[in-house]
């Protein structure tokens, strides 16, 4: 069986390091045209699958815009996953779960266990309970060859009131994340099954990203503010670790199939170019 972070590691080297979002929040759907229903939901997604799914190295759906329709929405989201496997996209559904015991156990079992309707490559979680809270998922996703991207350092301002408290051992919350989420992957390579999400948001983090040995995730590029160049201030030397992840600043293009392809094409562009070492 190959491990995610392998998988990654190829997707990214094939089709380049890029992660678009499905994210058809209802200013989307008007922009496009399509009503706020699930029907409108679902020609969004296929959209996006018929446009980028062959293209882009990871497709990153929002369970929450999906959820919001009830069981329709859910439907659209299985199918959406089925669509995305076909067409040999990685599949990372932001979900950000987190709990304890049984409860961490069952979302576990939702989305990474094979026989789920739900089953993707890689999930979103929180650890705000604690990193060994999640450990049913951490063990799921290595059973079955599956990711989990945990929370660090978002970009929200809200983040940071708890990401940088300081704990009794004198590290921040966040760097404690990284330093757990780093064990995890120790003597994975090319690329460990466990990435955080670091925000591109945030500028120089402070932090100690350098022995994660995972994937890292970068958000809030494009409509949130960051650029591509801002991924060499937030990651330094790390940057072959680097996933960016837009979504807005390309499903914007849409609904038109040749003007999505042509905005993920860009800003895949910008992020080589940021991420290339430098000699």
């Amino acid at each position: 069986m190959e491990t995610f972070g392998s998988r990654l590691h190829r997707a990214m080297t094939e089709r380049g390091p890029l992660c678009v979002g499905i994210d058809p929040h209802p200013e989307l759907l008007r922009r496009w045209g399509l009503p706020d229903t699930v029907e409108g939901l679902d020609r969004f997604a296929r959209t996006v699958v018929e446009a980028l799914g062959d293209r882009v190295a990871v497709i990153k759906p929002q369970s929450a815009f999906f959820e919001r329709f009830g069981a329709s929405g859910v439907s659209v989201l299985e199918s959406t996953i089925r669509q995305l496997r076909d067409v040999g996209s990685l599949v990372l559904l932001d979900v950000k779960r987190g709990d304890i015991g049984s409860t961490v156990r069952a979302y576990a079992s939702a989305y990474l266990h094979p026989s789920s309707s739900l089953y993707v490559d890689a999930i979103t979680a929180s650890p705000y309970l604690g990193v060994g809270s999640l450990a049913p998922m951490f063990e799921l996703a290595a059973e079955h060859g599956g990711g989990v991207f945990v929370l660090a350092l978002t970009s929200n301002p809200e983040g940071a009131a708890v990401q940088r408290a300081v704990s009794p051992d004198g590290r921040t919350v966040a760097q404690t994340v990284i330093d757990e989420i780093s064990q995890l992957n120790s003597g994975c390579e090319p690329l460990g099954n466990f990435g955080l999400v670091v925000g591109a948001t945030i500028g120089e983090t402070g932090h100690d990203l350098s022995s994660v040995g995972g994937p890292l995730l970068a958000p809030g590029l494009g409509a949130q503010g960051a650029t591509a160049a801002d991924l060499r201030t937030v990651f330094g030397s790390g940057l072959s670790a680097v996933l960016p992840s837009y979504s807005r600043e390309v499903l914007n293009a849409g609904p038109d199939t040749a003007a999505l392809r042509a905005a993920a094409d860009r800003v895949l562009a910008d992020c080589r170019a940021a991420l290339r070492p430098v000699d």
